[in-house]
């Protein structure tokens, strides 16, 4: 039996996906220390704080994904109900007693550690909305109660998001669940007119917001207000523009020293082209590039509907979100607080991406065995065939040759 048969999308794509985070996750490791640690040590006195804290995510986060690889996907759809209703449970927990930081309020503080139930909640509507589709199109649901499970779960999840407030987070989450009826095959005019729909209350919701027309202003003009919306951006600008083609050196960023805020979070791609230039922003472009590539392939090689609306879809999510920060760090988009996937600071962000890479993972394993099952079995049955007949050939010949040689005989 080939490798083919036995991944989903070949092994090809699954040794592609684990090379790519790899990648990933050991580069952001190196350059959150080198966005953080000069800060570190004014404000911690420790240059290796976000280092440790950091890694601290990606122990956790290689259990979660080496846990969700070994499981067939098949046997643990709950998890994404569970994953929805603890993060609506963390999100309204944010409201009661949530933690701030620059105007939002986004995480629980729970002593060591603090959690950001968004985060939760991006995966857990992915995978409910990926189970309603198999239910839709399986016929156990009609598209009236279909459509009202789907807004009910991402409009709730959605709406305690942009409570903190956090626009950034609500769009990658509608955005990738939006992603996973495309590929699921719904109505493309209905999937017109939701998107119609979200750009309209998109657009209500700028508009009742003056910090969100600021930034929408600022994406247009970041030098109309240089020392406040347009900071950032233009910091981001400074960089990029010292980083040229090789970049200054890694560690050797000057904007990390107090002039470019979040250089570890939310602008690390910035600090990225500033130290390693055009061409160590371009691996990471290449890097994610990959990831979308081998997710896709798993997704079309799964050979049931769920494996491929998972991978999809899990893949989708964590492509838009790494688009979508490039995109604001490089000024393509206002800036939307979005982190960078496996790369920027942030326990939750690494720990749930990784948990989501290892549901990829499974997919690649177990999608694919139920393919290299049923091509045994047919080939066993083909074999099994061809004996029988060939059997009975030889029965019905040696009895016509015997028929003959008895007629001889008896001649």
């Amino acid at each position: 039996m080939s490798g083919r048969a036995t991944y989903a999308g070949g092994p090809g794509a699954r040794y592609l996906l684990m090379f790519a985070t790899l990648f990933l996750i050991a580069g952001g490791l190196v350059m959150v220390y080198s966005a953080s640690s000069a800060a570190d040590v004014v404000r911690m006195g420790d240059g290796a704080h976000h280092l440790k804290r950091q890694a601290v995510g990606v122990g956790v986060g290689l259990v979660f994904l080496l846990v969700a690889m070994v499981f067939d996907y098949r046997r643990v759809r709950w998890i994404g109900p569970v994953l929805w209703g603890v993060s609506v449970a963390g999100l309204i927990a944010v409201l009661v007693s949530g933690v701030g930081k620059w105007g939002a309020t986004r995480w629980i503080d729970l002593g060591p550690v603090t959690v950001q139930p968004s985060e939760f909640a991006k995966i857990g509507c992915v995978l409910v909305a990926a189970l309603l589709v198999v239910q839709y199109r399986s016929g156990r649901i009609d598209g009236e109660r279909f459509w009202i499970r789907v807004g009910g779960t991402v409009g709730l999840a959605a709406a305690l998001i942009m409570l903190q407030p956090d626009m950034g987070t609500t769009i990658s989450l509608v955005g990738a669940v939006f992603l996973v009826l495309l590929i699921g095959g719904v109505n493309p005019k209905v999937l017109g007119g939701v998107a119609l729909a979200g750009g309209a209350a998109l657009a209500g919701l700028i508009a009742v917001a003056p910090y969100r027309a600021a930034r929408i202003t600022a994406f247009l003009d970041p030098w109309a207000d240089p020392q406040g919306s347009g900071y950032q951006s233009i910091q981001a600008m400074y960089a990029f523009g010292s980083g040229g083609i090789d970049g200054v050196g890694l560690g050797l960023s000057r904007q990390k020293f107090f002039y470019l805020p979040a250089a570890h979070t939310d602008f690390i791609f910035a600090i990225i082209g500033e130290e390693l230039g055009l061409l160590g922003s371009l691996s990471v472009v290449l890097a994610f590039g990959a990831i979308a590539y081998a997710g896709v392939r798993i997704a079309l090689g799964s050979r049931d509907v769920y494996g491929r609306l998972l991978a999809g879809g899990l893949t989708s999510m964590i492509v838009l979100q790494a688009a979508m920060n490039m995109a604001a760090v490089t000024g393509l988009m206002p800036v939307t607080g979005i982190t960078m996937p496996l790369v920027s600071y942030g326990g939750s962000s690494m720990t749930l991406t990784m948990l989501c890479i290892g549901m990829i993972l499974s997919v690649s394993t177990y999608g694919g065995r139920a393919r290299g099952r049923t091509s045994r079995v047919s080939e066993e049955k083909e074999r099994a065939n061809r004996v029988e007949r060939r059997r009975d050939r030889r029965s019905h010949l040696s009895s016509i040759d015997g028929g003959r040689s008895t007629a001889r005989r008896r001649a």
